[in-house]
């Protein structure tokens, strides 16, 4: 049986016409900035591309604006406890809700905000995060949960393979996607 290719999430902060074209055509974007005011013309710029690139756009933790513009979906970060988040909403059948935890408390809160993927991390050493979950603790928090989970943080060419040995529907990250926009690695990403 022949795997398919995992989802592939990148992180941006803003519109960068040659950054975005240097990545392959199935990595999906999510437009996270907590540090400026959202511009929405800067959104339906990147949501324009994405359509012509035939990709999917999340917008953080903003159900509202998400909706409104018609994007493919919100993305909740961990720190976004709300349990009923998306419930005062009317929800498209193709809007997705995926979210971010770091531990098992938070699972449980990303599965109660009816998450259908729920980015875990980080799963390796990087330089942000000294402190990580390993393959095996990443495995022994994603035992018996029935959501699909996403890997995240210090994903790199020299451990990447590793992720093989979850069970993981795909991955996401920064800056190994923005170094190379996985073109060299892209025959080697089946999961």
């Amino acid at each position: 049986m022949q795997k398919k290719d995992p989802y592939i999430f990148y992180f941006i902060d803003k519109y960068n016409i040659d950054e975005l074209t240097n990545l392959e055509k199935n990595i999906d974007l999510i437009f996270r900035n907590y540090n400026k005011k959202l511009k929405i013309d800067e959104i339906k710029t990147i949501h324009k591309f994405c359509k012509i690139d035939n990709r999917n756009l999340y917008l953080s933790n903003n159900i509202k604006l998400a909706l409104r513009l018609g994007l493919s979906g919100v993305y909740i970060p961990s720190f976004n406890k709300s349990i009923n988040y998306a419930s005062k909403y009317s929800l498209p059948n193709n809007f997705e809700i995926i979210g971010s935890a770091h531990n098992i408390k938070e699972i449980r809160i990303k599965q109660l905000q009816k998450c259908s993927k729920t980015f875990l991390s980080p799963i390796f050493k990087s330089k942000k995060n000294q402190k990580f979950l390993s393959t095996l603790k990443f495995n022994l928090m994603t035992i018996s949960k029935n959501i699909d989970f996403i890997a995240l943080g210090g994903i790199n060419k020299n451990n990447y393979k590793k992720l093989r040995l979850t069970k993981i529907v795909g991955f996401a990250g920064i800056s190994w996607i923005k170094k190379n926009g996985l073109r060299e690695l892209r025959p080697f990403l089946k999961i």
